[in-house]
């Protein structure tokens, strides 16, 4: 459905920002496990879903026919609307457009959401720990900020918890400081390795993560190491992490962000199709294990869509450009499969505002903010 009949100004949305923040639920959640998978860095139809031509056959031969296939998935040509990966993830975040501001310091891309996020909105909603709302994200520490909205409404207290690079950093250096042993020159220069994370986010509002993901990531130091060069990097890292999440923690709402496409601004065509496959391989991964895993089987909706699309201009230096605002930049496609979705093409345009409230409709709470509505067809 058309973003544009959703208006700002109309009663019911009217109505619902001008509403208090309703109190805390304590209800215990049964409905399904969501992993939204953004398929990111953005990417092009022609290389992702055309059926000849693409770089992910798992993705279009096996899972699109599983569930709703929109192969017509489009990002409004609204003014001060940017087709790229920080505003297109929080577009699917909050169902809204434009619903960020600055957070950085100058010259620096670091957004984060002035709305709620499907985060917030499902922990306000039903009673679920912090560990079992996750974000994974990857070596961006502009996507740091996306696990709360900032404002007057939800908040910091029904966050998501994040697993990324930068998140192991900030506990390896804290538990190497406390185990001391270190050398003055050693001590001195994890001091400033530290001082470093810790002001990337220049709110000073990253909280100290759960006992759970404490375990989590004692866990993975053990497994891999101080020094960086055993775990996996890029999206490989991703679907890592989201792996042994799914195991570990069994989180009941996971964002998975791969961007590994976007290295494509370096001019090299193969930077970018192979990303997409190393992705397609990641969501094999990911799909299995929920096919296999008892807590996950017959109970896992996957959420699969692109934070934006790219230039298709052929006579560009580098056509896989993405800020221009170009057509086929606005241009994505969603496949949507699991229990109590439909299996089918939806033919008709939709509006990537309709992403929050499909799964918040699938999850059983209402994203009163987002502008959009659930995508009409999705669910048997």
């Amino acid at each position: 459905m058309d973003r544009r009949s959703f208006t700002l100004g109309s009663l019911g949305l009217a109505a619902s920002l001008a509403a208090p923040v309703p109190a805390r639920a304590q209800g215990a959640y049964r409905g399904p496990n969501v992993v939204l998978v953004r398929f990111g860095g953005g990417v092009r139809r022609a290389e992702t879903i055309d059926e000849a031509a693409t770089w992910a056959p798992y993705l279009r031969h096996s899972l699109a026919p599983r569930g709703t296939f929109v192969p017509d998935l489009r990002i409004d040509k609204l003014e001060g609307v940017n087709t790229s990966h920080a505003e297109g993830t929080l577009n699917l975040l909050t169902g809204r457009y434009l619903a960020y501001r600055d957070a950085s310091e100058f010259l620096q891309d670091r957004l984060e959401p002035t709305e709620p996020t499907l985060f917030e909105y499902l922990r306000r909603s039903f009673d679920i720990p912090s560990h079992q709302v996750l974000l994974i994200n990857g070596e961006r520490p502009q996507e740091e900020f996306f696990t709360f909205g900032a404002g007057d409404h939800f908040g910091i207290d029904v966050r998501s918890e994040m697993l990324s690079l930068h998140r192991y950093k900030l506990y390896r250096t804290r538990m190497q400081l406390a185990e001391g042993g270190l050398t003055d020159e050693a001590r001195v220069a994890l001091e400033e390795e530290r001082t470093r994370l810790l002001t990337t986010d220049p709110r000073g509002a990253t909280p100290d993560p759960s006992p759970q993901v404490e375990a989590f990531w004692a866990r993975w130091r053990q497994g891999f190491g101080d020094d960086g060069l055993r775990n996996p990097r890029g999206d490989r890292l991703l679907t890592e992490l989201a792996t042994r999440a799914m195991t570990e923690l069994q989180p009941r709402l996971m964002m998975v962000n791969y961007q590994d496409p976007d290295y494509v601004h370096w001019g090299n065509p193969s930077h970018y199709t192979r990303a997409i496959a190393v992705i397609d391989e990641g969501l094999q991964r990911l799909v299995s294990l929920a096919d296999a895993d008892p807590f996950y089987r017959d109970n896992t909706i996957f959420v699969i869509t692109p934070d934006c699309g790219r230039d298709a201009n052929p006579l560009a230096e580098v056509p896989f450009q993405h800020h221009f605002n170009s057509r086929s930049a606005h241009e994505v496609w969603a496949v949507i499969f699991g229990p109590g979705i439909g299996k089918g093409v939806v033919d008709t345009p939709i509006d990537q505002s309709a992403v929050a409230p499909t799964i918040a409709a699938a999850m059983g709470f209402a994203a009163t903010r987002a502008e959009g509505t659930a995508i009409e067809g999705a669910f048997l």
